[in-house]
Formats: C-alpha cells, structure tokens, sequence
C-alpha cells in the first residue's frame, strides 16, 4: 500500500486535468490505469523520475507491452495516448521523439473449402433434404 499512497497526488492531479478538459469518466479511468501500470513497471517511488529520460522510460515501457504481453495495436496506442497526455497536460513536459516496437495485427487467414472438398462432402451425404444436409455439414465443419 505505500507504493500507491506515494503516486495517488499524482493520479489525483491527472484526474483533475482530466475532469476539467471534459474528459469522459471511462477515458479518465482507462488513462489512470495505464500511467498506474507505467509507475510500477518502472518501479517509481516518487515524480523525479519520471521526469528524467522520459522518452526512453515510454519507449521502453511501449516495447514491453508490444513484445512481452502482445497487447494489440489499439491497445499499445491507448498506452501511448495516456502516457502522452500525463507528460503534456499534467507533468508540462511534451514527449518529444518516442518510437517504440510496435504491435502488429495478425492478419486473420479464412478457413474456405476448396471446391473439390465441398464436392467429396456433398457425396458422403444422402440426399434427404437440404436441411439435412446443411445440419450434418454444420456438424462437420464444428469438429474444425
């Protein structure tokens, strides 16, 4: 409980930034959490180091969410967005050149039949009805 009794004024502060430029609650709360979750990957015991090669700590923090807990692209951005807002608005010192590892998408590769396999399907079956048919190959396809 003392490490987060030391960086509650600092939440309390990017709160209050937060309320006072029409921030939604959800926004403020998800922002919170992510500045939460920097301070203690980088062990912070106090605000001095944040300031202090503040590029390299999001850089690194940024690459650790990318590589270490493959968070998608969406989600490293929202990192980011929270991080860029503390050091803009509540610490007034702007992040100049941060460029970390990037998350990458997966692309997401469709399970399609051939033409020929649809065919060697349709022939295990007899024709009783299309519906019949349709429910056994749904039956099929649900064991892939």
């Amino acid at each position: 409980m003392g490490d987060s009794n030391k960086s509650k004024p600092l939440l309390e502060k990017m709160r209050e930034v937060l309320r006072r430029q029409g921030y939604a609650y959800a926004t403020e709360t998800t922002y919170c959490d992510w500045v939460s979750r920097f301070i203690k990957f980088h062990s912070f015991k106090n605000k001095a180091p944040l300031l202090s090669n503040a590029e390299e700590r999001v850089e690194q923090y940024l690459t650790h969410l990318a590589v270490k807990k493959y968070v998608a692209p969406s989600t490293q951005n929202q990192a980011l967005n929270a991080l860029v807002f503390l050091y803009n608005k509540v610490l007034q010192q702007p992040l100049e050149n941060v460029s970390a590892t990037r998350s990458r998408k997966e692309p997401r590769i469709p399970v399609v039949l051939s033409k020929e396999e649809v065919k060697k399907i349709l022939t295990l079956f007899r024709w009783n009805g299309w519906f019949d048919c349709e429910v056994a190959l749904c039956r099929w396809l649900a064991y892939f």
